[in-house]
């Protein structure tokens, strides 16, 4: 595996599918995900409890959820957020 992994990018790559949520097992060290135009799905908030997310792009992808379930104590490192139009709150 990749216990370590700092940061993820995928990009135009409509053979990804999968769950967003398989991303806990790097909840630890992830700093930077970028998911888009790929067939993922999930909801975003899946991610809200990584301590160091600094940035989360997931464009055009299946991922949805609603910003407005977005409390004090989630994603507290977060810098940076980019949102697919199936989130309340996303793009489009």
């Amino acid at each position: 595996g990749l216990p370590l992994l700092k940061e993820l990018y995928c990009h135009k790559n409509r053979s990804l599918t999968g769950n967003i949520n398989c991303l806990r097992v790097l909840k630890d060290t992830l700093t930077k995900v970028t998911i888009s135009i790929c067939c993922v799905k999930g909801s975003f908030m899946d991610l809200a409890d990584f301590p160091c997310l600094e940035e989360l792009n997931l464009t055009r992808t299946l991922v949805t959820g609603d910003i407005r379930e977005i409390g004090e104590r989630d994603f507290l490192a977060l810098e940076t957020l980019t949102l697919p139009s199936g989130v309340y709150g996303g793009m489009g």
